[in-house]
């Protein structure tokens, strides 16, 4: 099956259309306060919304790769945009906190992550060629929705109250993801592998079943569980971090939320894009020793506004280089066939990371004691990817094979 550069490029269009939608689910921390100077909730049990979202996103990503299987990506990534639309335009009906956690949290994260793993997987594998590249545009538009998503969802709160921002967010996030379903298509079955590699018998496409039974698939969890943690517990609570520990005014600590987008959209884009270049690994070996010096200074070192910001540049520029290159390194690994659902597996790290940040800082009662923790971590995973190698399945060939002029194997 032969597809022009103009179909792949147009398939590019409609994933980075759904995947800023999907992204916007970034500007939750937008609505906590303004629900509870509306409903009288308590600060900290609103916030706890997004732990919902983040933990039924990663969730899903374990069941997405089947239902593709069985609805094709075109009208499994249409519903997931009606579900997670009507999952918002509901909470803007809603007066009980139980009911946003279940429409604004299990919903919404589930149709999130729906259409997030799946419309990432098969746009890699359309370019299997340059999967570091193409993850970086995928996952840079989710972080790019929620970075212009801040203003434009923070102007609908001030201008028409919260219940009604709601309302037309869903809307607009349902357009978006319809709109982009419409214009990708499936990926054709790509084996990566080219035709020598294939003559020697190679085969590198696991099944879930295989891709458990290797060491690889567990080092990789951790790695990303690590690299997912230290992200997602500083987007939490950046700002504290800036008014508690550095001194500074409660509008400049909030200047480090945006500065969190930036960054982090900027290292999914040149973080991929490095990774086809210099490898992987490298790269994560590389991000994972700029988070731990970042964490340790925060710890050890008295902060000003200069290196406070710069150690949350630091952290936000690699936790998103990291969620970016380990789609591809899943795909380098254990090929591109089941991608959807080995990456599924591995993306529980990031799950297990947005309660574990949280779960650790109430363990040792505080902001250093967890980066600490989080540093050391960082160390440990830094070990593991000095012995991490692409994993073997196994030989296919048991008599010589080679190919024929018209490529075929015999």
């Amino acid at each position: 099956m032969k597809n022009t550069p103009m179909n792949r490029w147009l398939i590019v269009l409609g994933t980075i259309i759904i995947q800023m939608g999907l992204g916007t689910i970034y500007t939750w921390s937008l609505f906590n306060q303004p629900l509870v100077s509306k409903f009288g909730w308590d600060l900290s049990s609103v916030a706890m919304t997004f732990s919902i979202t983040s933990f039924s996103l990663a969730i899903s990503t374990l069941f997405a790769g089947k239902l593709q299987d069985k609805l094709g990506i075109r009208k499994l990534i249409t519903i997931a945009g009606i579900v997670l639309g009507l999952g918002l335009i509901a909470s803007s009906q809603v007066h009980s906190l139980f009911l946003i956690y279940l429409l604004a949290g299990v919903v919404v994260g589930f149709a999130d992550g729906t259409a997030y793993i799946t419309s990432l997987s098969n746009l890699i594998k359309w370019f299997p060629n340059k999967k570091g590249l193409i993850s970086g545009v995928s996952v840079g538009a989710f972080g790019m929705g929620s970075l212009i998503f801040k203003y434009i969802n923070s102007v609908f709160i001030s201008s028409m109250g919260v219940s009604q921002a709601f309302l037309i967010w869903g809307v607009i996030v349902m357009i978006m993801v319809i709109l982009g379903a419409q214009i990708i298509r499936e990926a054709p079955v790509v084996d990566q592998l080219s035709p020598t590699e294939l003559a020697h018998g190679d085969d590198k496409n696991f099944t879930v079943k295989e891709m458990l039974r290797t060491k690889e698939a567990y080092l990789l969890f951790i790695i990303f569980f690590t690299a997912c943690m230290s992200g997602l517990y500083l987007i939490g609570i950046v700002k504290d971090i800036g008014v508690q520990l550095v001194g500074l005014s409660v509008e400049s600590a909030a200047n480090a939320v945006a500065m969190i987008a930036i960054f982090n959209t900027a290292g999914r884009i040149i973080l991929g894009a490095l990774s086809d270049k210099v490898g992987r690994l490298r790269v994560v070996a590389g991000a994972l020793i700029i988070t731990t010096a970042s964490v340790l200074v925060l710890s050890f070192v008295p902060l000003n506004y200069g290196i406070f910001f710069a150690c949350v540049a630091g952290i936000a520029f690699c936790f998103g280089g990291n969620i970016t290159v380990f789609p591809a390194i899943v795909g380098d690994f254990f090929g591109l066939k089941n991608h959807s659902k080995n990456y599924g597996i591995i993306y529980q790290g990031f799950g297990l990371g947005a309660l574990s940040g949280a779960f650790i800082a109430s363990i040792t009662g505080g902001f250093k004691p967890t980066f600490i923790v989080i540093g050391i971590l960082c160390i440990i995973s830094l070990i593991l990817i000095t012995i991490l190698k692409p994993p073997v399945r196994g030989k296919v060939k048991k008599k010589r094979m080679h190919l024929k002029p018209d490529g075929t194997l015999v």
